[in-house]
């Protein structure tokens, strides 16, 4: 158990955490979430022991390990992947070490017998504890995390030097997943993910045995892991029981509530206001005008966070394109001795909406290029259709920016003219408002960049749009701007992108790009990943070819849809029943708490009572402030026992359950 005890910091004037009070429990998958800037990483960084708070303190048990995965800026040289990753293990590692020198020892005869016995007894120490550290699993634990997370056989024994800055991030994570802390501290960990070492990682946080914190921008990514969602806003922390989708619905009834008092607290002290302006100076009312005074001076007005505009945003109207958009014929391409296609065959029709995916480095990127005519091919063909008009986003567009210009200058370059009154409102949905649209382009951060960058592509007119990566360095309502605008694009759209979320909302039709090829699903990306487990799913008995007899007969698209559906009623299950075992773990993580807290009250009263307990003023003070801060801290844990009581019981038949905390007959629900 981690607790934060009044903890308080800032940044010059600037406060980011004022007198928080949080607790994280073993087990606790946690999605932090806030606005950008609001202190996210500031908090994970006090919570790993790189920064300190100004005031209050971060208490965590003496045994606690933690590990921290930052954004970026992790390296590594020297070792190769595999070495690199098994330092993770370094205390196994020390002892597979000494082993093998012992058994060195013992096969040599000028060692004296007696040393023998000693060294044969130590020998079996350290096989005992090796056996109890999963020691001989060692290396397959390491494949395991490492191919999950994207590097292949080949990549394990080159040097870790040799990777970009994406891998080795990736190559962090695996170090921090095999290390298994009791706390997980993520900042972003799906960046520099593809779709399929995201779905691994998924499940591998589902069924991480400690406390997990993460921050993520990726919607399905919250959903699928957390079970508890904290809210960072106005410096304060609020949890929300459930996942992101369930916070949202939440967050949004509590800050309409909050809207609504602040608006009546409004009302009621202009009314109070009103009166004492009116009756200030007569001397018949002064006991009541003092007395308004009085209580307007003790009104606390209600903050309510700023109310970001949604922006319902149309592309610029555009001519239709003919019926074929794009086509490649026997498109082959190369660079140097490696072959990333040879001879794909794309046909793309007006109006279809195409996820590329693939591992990183199998040439989703490139395909777009040479789509987008960006890149030819070494040979084959590209051909465009009649009045077809792109758009191409590539990953490196908000490089290709002008530094010269100023953030609302770099949009009205290239817009059209009626377009340029929607500037503004583009510019504050991607989190640009006030004097931030007179900056200029050279000064922005990467992430400021891009979101620019993707602010100007949505201005330009075009009947068919080749996304890379779009939504890197967006945050949530950025994404939903985004989203909304390109589900209600009547053109053609082709997008890579390892958020799953954008994927699923926008995509019928999934180009799976590897080995050299394009195959082309027809269906979602959901439906994409059931035809790849169907065809890697072992076949029954008498399913082969080789045998004699009947096959058996193909199923239909009724059969295929009613087993899919099957399949996710099944995956959902699952999922709740993690969500309710992990509730009710937590449940109990609190009783046993609360009558441990109880216990000391108890015992603390008891000592209080005794005579002549005060005549050490000083010892007394001290158990006395200890009394309240156990009462204090006995309500907050009754506090947050009766919300996941009550949470437990929305998604369980109702039933009566007794629960006592200390002594018999203290408490009950």
């Amino acid at each position: 158990m981690i607790q934060l005890s009044e903890l308080t910091k800032s940044f010059g004037d600037r406060v980011l955490l004022d007198r928080v009070t949080w607790q994280i429990g073993d087990g606790d998958r946690v999605g932090l979430c806030g606005p950008n800037g609001a202190g996210k990483t500031t908090l994970l960084k006090m919570l790993a022991g790189i920064e300190e708070p100004d005031r209050g303190a971060i208490v965590t048990p003496a045994n606690l390990t933690i590990g921290y995965l930052p954004q970026d800026g992790l390296t590594y040289a020297g070792r190769t992947v595999f070495d690199e990753a098994s330092s993770a293990f370094q205390p196994l590692l020390d002892m597979k070490a000494e082993m093998h020198d012992i058994e060195h020892r013992l096969g040599d005869a000028s060692v004296p017998q007696a040393e023998h016995e000693t060294m044969l007894v130590r020998y079996s120490e350290l096989q005992d504890r090796f056996r109890l550290g999963d020691g001989y699993n060692m290396e397959l634990r390491i494949a395991t995390v490492l191919r999950g997370l994207g590097f292949s056989d080949e990549d394990a024994a080159r040097g870790a030097e040799t990777f970009s800055g994406g891998w080795q991030m990736r190559l962090a994570l695996a170090k921090l997943l095999l290390g298994r802390p009791n706390l997980l501290l993520l900042d972003e960990p799906t960046n520099h993910l593809d779709l399929e070492a995201r779905n691994w990682l998924e499940e591998y946080l589902i069924s991480y045995p400690y406390a997990v914190i993460l921050v993520s921008h990726d919607r399905y990514f919250l959903d699928a892991v957390v079970t508890r969602i904290t809210d960072l806003n106005l410096r304060k922390l609020t949890d929300y029981i459930g996942n992101y989708s369930t916070y949202v619905e939440q967050r949004d009834a509590m800050l309409e509530r909050l809207r609504q008092a602040k608006r009546e607290q409004d009302e009621e002290t202009a009314r109070v206001k009103m009166f004492v302006d009116r009756f200030r100076y007569q001397a018949t009312k002064a006991a009541q005008v003092q007395s308004r005074i009085k209580l307007l001076e003790k009104v606390v007005p209600i903050e309510v966070p700023p109310e970001r505009k949604r922006i319902h945003f149309k592309f610029p109207a555009c001519v239709k394109s003919g019926r074929t958009v794009l086509e490649l014929a026997g498109v082959r391409k190369a660079y140097g001795g490696l072959v990333v296609f040879g001879g794909v065959n794309l046909h793309v029709e007006r109006g279809d909406r195409i996820a590329l995916v693939g591992p990183n480095g199998a040439g989703k990127s490139t395909l777009m290029r040479m789509l987008s005519g960006a890149e030819a091919p070494d040979s084959g063909t590209r051909r465009a259709g009649h009045q077809v008009i792109t758009e191409y986003f590539a990953q490196d567009e908000a490089a290709r920016l002008d530094p010269a210009l100023t953030v609302y200058e770099t949009l009205e370059v290239g817009s059209a003219t009626n377009m340029v009154p929607a500037i503004r409102n583009i510019l504050g949905g991607f989190l640009f408002s006030g004097d931030d649209v007179h900056k200029k382009v050279a000064v922005l951060s990467g992430g400021e960049r891009t979101r620019l960058a993707v602010a100007r592509m949505l201005l330009r007119p075009s009947n068919t749009l080749l996304l890379d990566e779009p939504t890197n360095h967006l945050d949530l309502d950025s994404k939903d701007v985004l989203l909304e605008a390109l589900e209600d694009y009547g053109g053609t759209l082709l997008i890579v992108s390892h958020d799953r979320y954008f994927v699923e909302e926008l995509a019928t039709k999934i180009i799976e790009v590897g080995h050299g090829e394009a195959v082309v699903y027809p269906g979602t990306y959901r439906e994409f990943l059931w035809h790849k487990t169907a065809a890697t799913a072992p076949r029954p008995p008498g399913a082969s070819p080789q045998t004699s007899g009947p096959r058996p007969k193909p199923e239909g698209p009724k059969e295929q849809v009613s087993r899919e559906v099957r399949k996710r009623e099944d995956t959902e299950r699952r999922k709740r029943q993690r969500a309710r075992e992990s509730l009710h773990k937590r449940i109990a993580e609190l009783e046993s708490r609360i009558a441990a807290r109880e216990a000391d009250v108890k015992e603390i009263e008891a000592a209080m009572s005794a005579a002549g307990f005060y005549d050490d003023r000083n010892a007394a003070a001290a158990l006395v402030d200890r009394h309240q801060a156990l009462m204090w801290e006995v309500g907050d844990l009754m506090a947050q026992w009766e919300a996941l009581q009550a949470h437990a019981a929305e998604h369980e038949p109702p039933r009566r359950t007794s629960v006592r905390f200390g002594e018999p007959g203290a408490s009950e629900s």
